[in-house]
This record gives C-alpha cells, structure tokens and sequence, in this order.
C-alpha cells in the first residue's frame, strides 16, 4: 500500500489560523501597552494607529479562511468590507486598502483557478464599483470618476497578472508533458529494439535446430540430441535475459534501467559458437588497434552483428558470412557480408530488425547500409563515431 508522507504540522495548519493569530498577538499587544485606548480599536481619533483594526482583522482572517476552498467567498468578503469602510468609518484611506484585497484575490483566481471562476472574480468587484458609482449619482453624492477608473484599474492589472501566471504555468506543464510523452516514446523504442534483438536471434537459432532434429530424427540420433541441447541452451538463456529484463522495468528506478548485463563485441565468440550451432559459419576478423568502446557503441556494434547474422540464418540461404571489426581512429565500423540470396518475401529494408539497427546508429550519429550486393548476397556496414576522451 502506498501511502502520501503528511505536510509538518506547522504547514498543516490553516492559513486563516495563522492571520488570527497575528491579529490577536497585535491586540494583546496594545492592551498591554496602551490599555486605556484599547476602544480605539474601533474607533478613530485622528491618529492612524486608531484605524479600526477589529474589523480589518476579521476580513482579512475570513479572506484567508476561503481563499484556498473558496476563492469567490473570499473575493465577496473582501468587497463587503471595502464597503462597510466606506459607509460606516470616517478614514477615507481605509476603503480603498480593504479594496486592495479584494484586487490579491482577484489576482489569485486567475492565477490558480478556472477562466470561468476568474472572471467571476473579476467581474464581481467591477460590478460593485457600477453600482457604488450609479447609486451616488442617484442620491446626488459628490463623484469622482477618476478614483473609480483608478480602482477598476487595479482589478483589471490584477487579473492580468493572474492570468499572465497562469498561462505561463500551463505553457510550462504542457512542455513537461509533451517531454514526457517523448522520453516515454524513446523508452519504449529502446525496449523494442532490445526484446527484437534478443528475441529474434534466439527463435532463429532454436528454429534451425528444431527443423534439423526433426529430419535426422529417425536417422541420427546424436545429432538431433545435440540440436535438442542447443534449444534448451538457447530457451534458458533468452528466457534469463526476459526476467533480467522484467525485473529491471519493475524495479521503478527513477532513471532508465538497463534491460539485462549489456553484452558487447566481447561476446562475439559466444555469437560465433551459437550461429556454428545452427548450422552458419561466421567468420570474424578484427582489424586495427583494439581499446575500450564506450557502453552504447560497445552494445550497438554487437547488436548489428547479431541481427546481420540473424537475418542470414532466417532468410540468406547461405551457411557462410563473414564479419569484420574495424577499430579506426574516432570510429568502430562493422561489416557483416553473406554471399545468399537475401532475404526472400520481403523488400529489404522492411523489417523490423533492420530498422532497429538503423535506429541505434542514427542515435549514435554514425552511418548506416543494408541491402543486397551487386555481385550476390547481403551487405550491413555501419559506422559508429567514438567520442574523444577529455581528460580532467
């Protein structure tokens, strides 16, 4: 069972709470200090430290209660004590403070929230300023518009800066998915090439050997012996590779794990032993200076031989192919040469095994060749780049 580690305790707590107590820890504070003047509190006298703190307290403590659940609650309860500052107190700067916070919500809304719930927002104090600006005109009250197109402007640039961080926000989540989609796209390519590869040569190798058993079956016994050997060889190590492989997918580690030990032109020999075993001759030449490959050129080389040889064991024709190993200055290149008919029932170049071995070189920025040669048979050259070494 999974289960979601808790905030700390101080986080877990409301965010109104911690407004309430600031107020509460100010009010202490004045009574210790000024207790005769306590009543200022609500009152005003002149001084602006006796602006009526209690029911700024009580707005901003309830516009921190709803912001999260209930933004538009919160943007309402705003606006109600902007205008119970305008019609009750006498301190003309008080209403257009408890104006501004109804402007941080509005800006919050459309920031965090839905466009319908932010224009909401934006509309509901544009619509009190309407109406405050109308209902003056009526009674014949002294109106100033430029101090309402100033308070309707801090809505607007409120809102604005809202929406501008909430497009940025959905501009960025749709960049980290649309990475995701790739770097999963990739993993499951990478997946496909290293099961078509492993799989492929494995069931070519035990399909020769089935078809060869079961011919000399009543004849030679030995020999279908031998072939029956080689399948249960073959069967145990693929299926070792097929568990190496699942388990390394639900292991879940957080970078791309490999699929199995990832062999190289070290098991070429083994290569070699298995295609004797079905019945394919391959000879191999190195040339050059031999020195360590990196992972990927070391693994890619490998995985072109294998599938070369593969393919000259299902569609060739041939029992001979020769494989040569180049090791060049910046460069690994890799020929495989088989003199069959090539690959029959099929264009070449359509398979998936093919495709995958151009995929790795493109990968590795290398060159890649496939397909029949003019004097007979099949040809597959690649040549994988080899990064400098740059020392410390």
């Amino acid at each position: 069972m999974i289960t979601e580690a808790r905030p700390p305790l101080l986080r877990r707590l409301p965010a109104g709470l911690w407004v309430g107590a600031f107020w509460a820890t100010l009010v202490v504070i004045r009574f210790f200090t000024r207790p005769d003047e306590l009543r200022h509190l609500l009152e005003y006298h002149g001084n602006p430290e006796d602006m009526p703190l209690v029911v700024t307290a009580v707005v901003t403590t309830l516009v921190a209660t709803f912001l999260v659940r209930l933004p538009l609650a919160a943007v309402a309860v705003a606006l109600a004590g902007s205008v119970y500052a305008l019609g009750m107190w006498t301190v003309p700067e008080t209403a257009p403070l408890q104006f501004l916070i109804a402007d941080a919500v509005v800006g919050y809304c459309a920031a965090t929230r839905s466009r319908a719930v932010s224009l909401t927002a934006l509309g509901m104090p544009l619509v009190l300023l309407v109406g405050l600006f109308l209902w003056g005109a009526v009674h014949g009250q002294a109106i100033n518009p430029l101090a309402y197109a100033g308070l309707a402007a801090t809505v607007l640039i409120a809102w604005l800066i809202g929406n501008t961080i909430h497009q940025g926000r959905a501009h960025a989540e749709a960049l980290r998915g649309r990475a995701t989609v790739q770097a999963v796209t990739a993993e499951r390519l990478r997946i496909a090439r290293e099961l078509h590869d492993m799989v492929a040569h494995a069931i070519g190798i035990i399909a020769i050997q089935a078809g060869m058993g079961s011919r000399v079956m009543d004849t030679q016994p030995a020999e279908t012996r031998a072939a029956l050997n080689a399948i249960e060889a073959t069967s145990r190590e693929t299926l070792a590779g097929l568990r190496r492989m699942l388990g390394a997918l639900r292991a879940g580690e957080p970078e791309s794990a490999p699929l199995e030990v990832a062999p190289g032109l070290a098991e070429l020999d083994r290569l070699v032993e298995r295609g004797a075993g079905a019945g394919v001759r391959v000879a191999v030449t190195r040339s050059g200076e031999p020195r360590p490959l990196p992972a990927d050129v070391d693994l890619a080389a490998f995985r072109i031989v294998q599938e070369a040889v593969t393919n000259v064991v299902k569609h060739s024709g041939t029992r001979d192919c020769h494989v040569t190993v180049d090791h060049r200055p910046g460069e690994l290149a890799v020929t495989v040469v088989d003199l069959g008919a090539g690959p029959t029932g099929a264009t070449p170049g359509t398979g998936y095994g093919i495709a995958g071995m151009r995929e790795r070189v493109a990968l590795l920025h290398g060159e890649f060749t496939a397909g029949p040669r003019p004097g007979g048979g099949f040809l597959v050259a690649a040549r994988l780049p080899i990064p400098v070494e740059v020392g410390p």
